[in-house]
């Protein structure tokens, strides 16, 4: 032991070899246990710095050894749904020398992407997609008689999704070669099952194995009269022992063969399972248990909070406290005010898709658990049922993140906005969320929501703001979607009583002559601070806090006519958005002459960074807005001075 890692020292570390897959290969087996641990440290260490996804990428570390050594990337295929379980992947296939840039702008994303890396054969984000994905490349594969395998790698909860469901009843009905692996890190299914069912799902697995069950398949069906019938017999005695022993029988239904449950963190028998299960045709499913946050003990003890995170101190494991004067977040304002009005009404109705802690819905969850309902990562269930709660006088609050509501839009359309049921939609993580990336950021739900009739949309402008939305929202007899930002508040003090705004009332903040700035939610305050830096170079503005996207109060088309100079500023895409809103209520009501300038987020998907460096770059923070404002300002010459 002790002479066999002082060689290993002399050596140097087993990650320091490891610039792509090939050279993973080139290692002992003996040396798999030692490099999942190096790759463990490099992910913690990384994670403790820039933040990102601890606990699940954590628990898959040596299956994605497994999957390296056994199967030939990029040739194969490896698809890593929910692209969080991905920082082993990108570690081994050729970005360890560039992992400390993870989830910093300009760095690698945290999830797959195509542009990255070959061994990235599809971008994941949402939940659930990887079997269809998978599927959709062993078909094409197929068509081009490419003999080289798809895995698609599902877990993390995403098999809650009914898409995933979809995708693994077609694959069974086609027959395709196709391995998906579920990595069951919650072991939900564990307690069922034992050694004796490990054992006898690897040994159904080797080649010997499923060559004897085919050469007996074809001499009892080739038994005159009865051979058929005997055949059936044994098939169903078959299903039965793998029902009994393992939790399969739902795949089996589906026509996969069923592997497993296997131990995850047993990098010998990974090995030796995948390499028998290579060796097999069409759909298979392997089930291996993972421990979340494996290796690190604060994750292990409690997963949820390290699932994502942000920076911590290894040693201890804490993030930075900060300081009491802080201001809490949206997301803390929204949870504490469900649990003030669910106090006052018993009819209310707290649902989020698998978000309950990232929704800030823990606290109403403890309280009224019985008007609580987590329904997985089903947000398109979520929608619907929802819609069947309104019918009956309920009223239920969807709380799910901006960009995971995209899932469930024809949900809205139809079970919600067609009967006009009065269903909450409350939309944290709207607009640019930070180092999470494209997939992530909420920046086009004020489009999509807009175009629906019967939808009514809200954006605060700070924390308090967002409380009085809420409760006037309950008391509203139609759809409505209230979107907040990701981060902390502005830092207002709280208004104690609960007050109803006006549905499409605007709220004029300030009162000038010489530009007109209509802005919504997260971009109100900038355009404050904006107004200011403006009225010092002696020009006045009027900064008015829209609050609704719809309806939009007419009043802002005569204050236009007025003034002259728009400037409307969102943090949602232009195309479609609030600007879009602002301009086609100017031409309804014969707005003409008035100079507008719309900011907001270009027409185009924006990368991972923090949430200060993307706005600037969008040019939606208060330098730019600034910036435009004097130039529209400007544009007639020096302010006139007043009498």
């Amino acid at each position: 032991m002790e002479q066999g890692h002082t060689n290993n020292e002399a050596k140097g570390r087993f990650i320091d070899r490891i610039n792509n897959p090939a050279d993973l290969k080139k290692l002992d087996i003996a040396d798999l246990e030692p490099l999942a641990a190096e790759i463990r440290d490099l992910i913690i260490e990384t994670v403790a710095r820039n933040g990102g996804h601890l606990a699940p990428s954590l628990g898959v570390v040596e299956l994605t050894i497994a999957l390296h050594y056994v199967f030939n990337s990029p040739q194969d295929k490896i698809i890593w749904d929910v692209g969080h379980q991905a920082y082993a992947h990108k570690i081994i296939t050729g970005r360890r020398c560039r992992f400390h840039t993870l989830r910093k702008d300009k760095g690698i994303s945290g999830f797959p992407k195509r542009e990255e890396s070959p061994c990235d054969p599809f971008n994941t984000g949402h939940s659930g997609t990887s079997i269809s994905a998978g599927l959709g490349i062993a078909t094409a594969r197929s068509v081009k008689e490419d003999k080289d395998k798809v895995i698609a790698v599902i877990g993390d909860g995403a098999m809650t999704a009914g898409m995933a469901f979809e995708a693994l009843n077609q694959a069974g009905h086609t027959e395709r070669d196709l391995l998906v692996v579920l990595n069951d890190n919650e072991m939900s299914i564990a307690k069922n099952v034992g050694a004796l069912s490990s054992y006898f799902s690897r040994k159904i697995s080797e080649p010997r194995f499923v060559n004897l069950k085919k050469s007996l398949e074809a001499f009892f069906r080739s038994i005159p009269s009865i051979g058929d019938n005997i055949f059936a017999i044994l098939k169903r005695s078959e299903d039965s022992l793998i029902g009994l022993l393992t939790p399969g029988m739902l795949f089996e239904a589906l026509k996969f063969r069923y592997i497993g449950p296997i131990n995850g963190h047993n990098i010998n028998l990974l090995i030796r399972t995948f390499t028998d299960v290579s060796k097999l045709e069409g759909p298979v499913l392997v089930h291996v248990l993972t421990s979340k946050g494996k290796g690190y003990s604060p994750a292990e003890e409690n997963p949820t909070l390290y699932h994502g995170i942000g920076a911590f101190d290894v040693a201890t494991g804490l993030t930075p406290k900060g300081s009491d004067q802080d201001p809490p977040s949206f997301t803390e304002v929204f949870g504490k005010t469900m649990v003030e009005l669910g106090a006052q009404d018993k009819r209310l109705f707290a649902i989020t898709a698998a978000m309950r802690e990232g929704t800030g819905l823990s606290e109403y969850a403890k309280t009224y658990p019985d008007r609580f309902i987590d329904v997985g990562i089903a947000e398109q269930h979520a929608v619907t049922f929802a819609a069947g709660l309104a019918t009956e006088g309920l009223k239920p609050v969807v709380a799910i993140y901006s960009t995971f509501l995209q899932r469930s839009f024809d949900q809205i359309i139809h079970d919600v906005c067609l009967p006009n049921l009065p269903v909450i939609f409350c939309l944290d993580r709207g607009g640019i969320v930070g180092e999470d990336g494209p997939t992530h950021h909420g920046t086009f739900d004020l489009s999509y929501l807009r175009i629906i009739p019967n939808m009514s949309i809200m954006a605060p402008k700070d924390e308090d703001e967002l409380r009085h939305m809420l409760f006037t929202a309950l008391d509203f007899q139609g759809p409505v979607a209230i979107r907040y930002p990701r981060g902390k508040g502005v830092g207002v003090p709280m208004n104690g009583e609960l007050v109803k705004i006006p549905i499409g009332k605007a709220e004029v903040l300030t009162k000038g002559k010489d530009l007109l700035i209509l802005a919504i939610g997260s971009r109100v305050y900038p355009c404050l601070e904006a107004a200011k830096e403006l009225n010092k170079k002696g020009y006045s503005a009027s900064v008015v806090n829209c609050r609704f996207v719809k309806p939009l109060e007419p009043r802002l088309s005569k204050m236009a006519s007025n003034i002259g100079k728009v400037l409307r500023v969102e943090e949602n895409t232009l195309q479609g958005g609030f600007g879009s809103a602002v301009l086609e209520s100017f031409a309804d009501r014969g707005v003409h002459n008035v100079t507008v300038k719309r900011l907001g987020i270009p027409d185009m998907f924006i990368e991972h960074g923090s949430q200060d460096i993307l706005r600037e770059r969008c040019k939606i923070d208060t330098k730019r807005i600034l910036l435009e404002a004097k130039k529209l300002c400007s544009h007639d010459g020096p302010p006139k001075k007043t009498a």
